[in-house]
């Protein structure tokens, strides 16, 4: 039995690229220090990565929010160096998806791929988009699992926005935290 750690959208346009945020850069050492901790428990570990096409603007979310970011392959899209340099992302599971949420997630929750795991775990950017989709897909099939978010490892849209999207997971029976 471990726990999981989903670590969310830690990608360079979220960080300092295209839609990065003061709030975002200064998440970084937590997450980091999260990440490490896991590791020494030997916990498992994934990363989600919000994964768009050149065609990006031309999306329904493109229309909506006209600014390209994580384009596949592109600088933007890489999770950002100082995590990077803790763990080897290339090594772990990463979902890259379309959406906000991640539908191939979801698909593993429902196949019992995280069966074993005690507890689940959110961190990253941003709180009141890819944070909170993913901790309710989470808790959507996986009604029973232990979900937490801490909160001094997400960053959201503006600080408002952030609070919120803490509020609604707190009443969606997310445990929110501050580590």
């Amino acid at each position: 039995m471990s726990k999981l750690l989903i670590v969310v959208d830690m990608q360079n346009d979220f960080i300092t690229g295209a839609l990065g945020t003061k709030e975002a850069v200064a998440i970084i050492p937590n997450v980091v220090k999260k990440i490490q901790h896991y590791m020494k428990n030997d916990d498992a570990i994934i990363f989600t990565r919000d994964t768009h096409a050149k065609n990006y603007l031309e999306t329904q979310e493109g229309k909506n929010l006209p600014v390209e970011h994580c384009i596949k392959g592109e600088e933007g899209w890489e999770v950002c160096n100082e995590i990077k340099e803790a763990i080897a992302v290339a090594e772990c599971k990463c979902y890259d998806k379309v959406t906000f949420g991640s539908e191939e997630l979801a698909k593993d929750l429902m196949a019992g791929r995280y069966n074993d795991v005690t507890e689940i775990e959110l961190v990253g950017v941003c709180t009141d988009i890819c944070v909170i989709s993913n901790a309710l897909l989470v808790k959507t099939f996986l009604p029973e699992m232990p979900v937490k978010v801490d909160a001094s490892c997400c960053a959201g849209v503006t600080e408002q926005s952030h609070k919120n999207a803490l509020e609604a997971m707190k009443m969606c029976q997310i445990e929110i935290v501050e580590e």
